[in-house]
């Protein structure tokens, strides 16, 4: 039985990675904090205190570990640029570099399609593309760098797979994390969106890829976890379909969106929506996972079963949700046809492409 330790294992996508490792007959060691919402961890583990930018605290956590799974960082793409550097770069070397030290057997290290960056407009990306930055995106350059240092202990001898999981949705995420924009929806908290597009994944799916890449993946090399790539208009459209809830009405120009987000970020309190988060949202995060089917063996679940399960929870689980039924309010429903309106005009007369 290979004692395995997990840190970000009480999380959405930790947490399912921990039960199948539970299933299979591992020792479990999980990582915790003061705070952490243990409420989805049911299976047998053990708790060990530990903070994964205390060296100290990481090393008492790998005596006598097997194998690793790196799944702790943060996704919030609010924070500040040196949080986020501290937490998904700073903290994945430590935990690496005392992985390579304990001289563990092996270590899944959980990165993001985020490392790779988003595809060219009405492109998928693979696991080749190279990564280009400028877009001023905080957690995507952590992500990035944070695999940077993945791979360079990889070349010392560190025995680390990567995975890069797509958008994740499904049941069970008590932090609100990735499943969010469901969440939203379903409170009629999003009254627009801008054109753009990002592949969606199940938990379980990623749960499963995590296995498969501790016991196929080749050292050294990264294998994208996704399924569905949706646009925008496809994504809300299924949502509301699914929940009876009626998707945002407006579909807003991005400079009209951008110039709207940063007026209220100099609105005192707690911006609706900031800048950086419209700029993630018109991007094509849209993904190919070939190369984890044709070598790991992964196969994900139908999307449709991975938003039903998505809203389904929410709906077990969230107050003050809209009933099935529930349209948009009227002023935004007119907003929103005036906009299709004007859009319909601007490309008759040649003003907007198809592709804007």
């Amino acid at each position: 039985m290979p004692k395995t330790l997990l840190t970000g294992g009480a999380g959405l996508v930790g947490s399912q990675v921990a039960r199948l490792l539970a299933q299979r007959g591992d020792s479990l060691r999980l990582t915790v904090r003061p705070g952490t919402n243990l409420e989805n961890l049911d299976f047998p583990y053990e708790a060990v205190n530990c903070d994964i930018l205390d060296r100290r605290a990481v090393r008492r956590a790998l005596r006598g570990v097997d194998r690793v799974f790196h799944l702790a960082g943060s996704t919030s793409l609010r924070a500040p640029i040196d949080a986020l550097f501290r937490i998904n770069v700073e903290g994945t070397r430590i935990v690496l570099e005392e992985a390579l030290r304990a001289g563990v057997q092996r270590v899944v290290y959980t990165s993001s399609v985020a490392a790779i960056g988003p595809a060219p407009r009405g492109t998928v990306a693979d696991e080749t593309q190279l990564f280009r930055g400028g877009y001023g995106l905080s957690y995507m350059d952590s992500k990035h760098e944070a695999e940077v240092q993945a791979l360079r202990l990889a070349a010392r001898g560190l025995p680390v797979v990567i995975v890069n999981p797509a958008f994740v949705f499904g049941a069970g995420d008590v932090n609100h994390s990735s499943t969010e924009l469901v969440r939203r929806c379903l409170r009629r908290e999003l009254p627009a969106y801008v054109d753009g597009a990002l592949n969606v994944v199940d938990v379980k799916d990623v749960a499963r890829g995590h296995l498969q890449a501790d016991e196929k993946g080749t050292v050294g090399e990264r294998y994208i976890l996704g399924n569905r790539n949706f646009t925008f208009d496809r994504l809300l459209a299924d949502i509301g379909r699914i929940s009876g809830v009626e998707p945002p009405a407006i579909k807003m120009p991005l400079p009209l969106a951008l110039a709207l987000a940063r007026v209220t970020e100099d609105i005192p309190g707690r911006a609706p929506v900031t800048a950086g988060e419209v700029r993630t949202a018109s991007l094509w995060w849209t993904y190919s996972s070939a190369k984890a089917k044709r070598e790991l063996g992964y196969r994900p679940s139908h999307h449709e079963d991975t938003l039903s399960e998505t809203i389904a929870w929410y709906r077990a689980n969230e107050q003050r949700l809209a009933a099935p039924g529930a349209r948009q309010a009227i002023p935004l429903r007119l907003l929103g046809f005036g906009f299709r309106q004007a859009d319909g005009v601007l490309r008759t007369l040649g003003l907007v492409d198809g592709d804007d």
